[in-house]
């Protein structure tokens, strides 16, 4: 990924809280003579390797975990806020002009080697702390015992489990940094001026970067 210094993010506890706040990440692995993409939520396992460990499952019919390289490491993508920004917002427009539109967005590259896991015990345990992690805000929690005991046997024979640990991660926060404060700060207004929750999070990652 290109990476300007201005906008490389190598704080880990960072990297890892967008990876948890965004967990449906874009594997994409060799497979065929060509490129795979599967769209799989993970968990982050931060006590597991340097970088980390991610932890998932795929449906045993999808044939990525049969095909996935394995010689060339994987690397899943996890997307967080992004927004087209306006150079309207910008003092500098009204000054001289010189101004054109951009996007700004945070993301997150993890490269590693996958690993399957095609263990019962495992596969339970996992997606009994899937659920949890995601049911938590819940009123209610449904927990996976919920489930008939048969049903859940059943199914765990249709899933694999997917392990990634992480070789290396890449982080891009791209939150115009490169634009002068008082732009910056007109993108800020600009961005709470609109009704959505992602332009929410922009505006909160470019506040976080002002001087």
């Amino acid at each position: 990924m290109y990476i300007p210094k201005a906008h490389e993010e190598t704080d880990l506890a960072v990297l890892h809280a967008l990876m948890r706040a965004h967990p449906l990440g874009t594997w994409v692995t060799q497979a065929d003579g060509g490129l795979l993409a599967n769209h799989v939520p993970f968990l982050v396992d931060a006590e597991r390797g340097e970088h980390g460990t991610l932890i998932a499952h795929v449906a045993r019919a999808n044939p990525v975990w049969r095909s996935y390289s394995r010689s060339v490491d994987s690397v899943v993508v996890f997307q967080g806020a992004q927004t087209y920004i306006t150079p309207s917002w910008y003092p500098s427009k009204r000054e001289h002009g010189k101004v054109v539109p951009t996007w700004n967005y945070a993301v997150v590259h993890a490269h590693g080697m996958p690993r399957v896991i095609d263990d019962a015990g495992w596969l339970l345990a996992h997606l009994n702390r899937l659920v949890d992690t995601h049911e938590a805000g819940h009123a209610v929690p449904w927990k996976v015992a919920d489930a008939p005991a048969d049903f859940v046997a059943r199914l765990l024979e249709t899933i694999v489990g997917i392990e990634i640990p992480i070789a290396r991660l890449e982080g891009k926060w791209k939150v115009s940094q490169n634009r002068p404060e008082a732009d910056r700060a007109g993108v800020v207004a600009g961005l709470m001026g609109r009704d959505d929750e992602q332009s929410a999070h922009m505006a909160a990652l470019v506040r976080q970067h002002l001087p």
